[in-house]
Formats: C-alpha cells, structure tokens, sequence
C-alpha cells in the first residue's frame, strides 16, 4: 500500500483525530505569530471603550479595562498552550520515574512509595491544586508546579503496573541472568517498553492539563493579571452577563482545545491497542 493511500486510510478511520491535529497546529501558528495575527496590544486600556461590542476595530469586543480581547485570547496561547504542554511533560516524567523505582524495587520500598501518591490522589486534585496556590503565589512556574504536585501520581501508578508486568517477562529474566546491574536493567530494558501507555496517556491529559490551568485562573489561583490568560478572561466576564462576549471568546478557545487534544487522544490510544488498530 502507497504512503497517500495509507495517510488516506488514517484519514478515514480517524477523521476527529486529524480535526484536532489542525486545530491544535493552528493554535500552535497562532501562538508563534502572536505578534502579527493580534490586531491591538492586548495590555493597552481604553476606558472609553469599556465593554465595547464585537465589531470591525475589536473583533472579540472589549472588557473592562477596553482592553481588546481579540488580541488577548490570541497572546493567550502563549501561556495556556505551554502551560498545558509543560504541567504533561512534569508530571509524565516524575510519576513515570517514581512509579518505575517502586514497581521494579518492589517491597518496603514501593509500599512506602505508592502510600505517598495515595494520599496525594486522596484530595481532590482542583481543591489541593488552590491550597498550594494560596501558598506559592501567583505566577506561571509556580502554578504549573502545582498542577504537577497533585497530577504526577496518576503517571507513577500507570508506570508501577507497567513495570511489575515487564520484569516477569524473559528478556528481563535474561538480563539478570546475564549479570546485568539492576538500575541498567530498569533504565535500558524495563523503562523503554513501558513508554508508549504512557505516551498515550499524556497525549489524553493535555486537554485536561488546560482545562486545570485554565481553572486556576479562573479561580483567581492562577497567572497574576493582566497577563491575558483564558481562564481569569473568562472570570472577568462572569460578573457582566449583559457583555456576554467578554467570557464567551476565551472560553470557546478553552472548550476548543480541549476538545482537539482529546481527539488526539482517542486515536492514539486506538493506535496503540493492538485489538482496534487496523492499519496495517
């Protein structure tokens, strides 16, 4: 089968997939471009024009300050696309190590381990998300550092039973037959063939990761103002209902990659589960 017949296929069996593939490469050109997609500095005020309508000169209208949303969503994606990529990445690579430690050096020591990331993931993680912001402040490192505190043990759970499953297996056996050290086993043999679940999950949870984001702003937890975060643009509309436009344009971009990263998701998780994929 010819390379177009198989992107063809693909295309086919996961049209959602491909939707938000070109909806997040968007987002992404977007983000590069800021500078020259946005039509006004989205820090300058204007209180003549507070709550101006969607028009021709502010196309996603104004908020409070006469501020033009329009270029502030698009500045927007500087932080809540990376913000959302970062907080994955983190928290993907500490759960992936620390569940990896505990799987494979089992006993005392995974016990011990896998109580602490049970009572992490014992606290709703929006709620324990707001006391660590309470303490740490308002800025962007602190708040992706604290969506990664309560999100990495979802990643080391994953990773613990990935690895109590592939040191059964005989090439591990073999490894250690052969004399091989027990941390080049876990690095070189045991953690490259548990990656890929991982992967998949991370690809899912970057939606996620931005809604979360997003929520802390929105909960005033998050980027201190007037940095044009999504979330906190969509708080300062809450309160003017009549200036619907104010919430509603950041709040479509929110839903919108979610909803893009999600389908993204699906298919490779679809893809990567040997029982649905049928590509081949």
């Amino acid at each position: 089968m010819s390379r177009s017949a198989k992107v063809w296929r693909f295309v086919r069996k996961y049209p959602l997939a491909v939707l938000g593939a070109l909806i997040c490469l968007v987002f992404f050109v977007v983000a590069i471009l800021a500078p020259a997609v946005a039509t006004q500095d989205p820090f300058a005020q204007d209180l003549t024009a507070r709550y101006a309508a969607p028009s021709s000169q502010h196309y996603f209208g104004t908020d409070n300050f006469g501020r033009d949303i329009f270029s502030r969503v698009v500045y927007g994606t500087r932080i809540s696309m990376p913000a959302g990529f970062l907080v994955v990445i983190f928290s993907c690579i500490f759960g992936g190590i620390y569940g990896a430690i505990a799987g494979y050096f089992g006993k005392a020591l995974d016990e011990v381990m896998m109580r602490i990331a049970d009572i992490v993931m014992s606290f709703p993680s929006l709620v324990l998300a707001m006391a660590l912001g309470a303490v740490f402040g308002k800025t962007m490192f602190n708040t992706i550092m604290i969506i990664v505190l309560v999100w990495w043990p979802k990643y080391a759970r994953m990773m613990r039973g990935l690895v109590l499953t592939v040191r059964e297996t005989e090439y591990v056996t073999s490894a250690v037959v052969l004399g091989e050290r027990r941390m080049t086993i876990l690095l070189r043999t045991i953690i490259p063939n548990c990656v890929a679940p991982l992967l998949v999950m991370a690809s899912a949870d970057l939606g996620a990761a931005i809604l979360m984001f997003s929520g802390l702003g929105f909960l005033g937890m998050g980027v201190a103002p007037p940095a044009p975060e999504w979330g906190a643009m969509v708080s300062d509309g809450a309160a003017v209902l009549k200036s619907w436009w104010v919430s509603f344009f950041p709040g479509i971009a929110i839903f919108t990659v979610s909803v893009a990263f999600n389908f993204i998701g699906d298919a490779l998780r679809d893809i990567m589960d040997p029982k649905l994929r049928n590509l081949d």
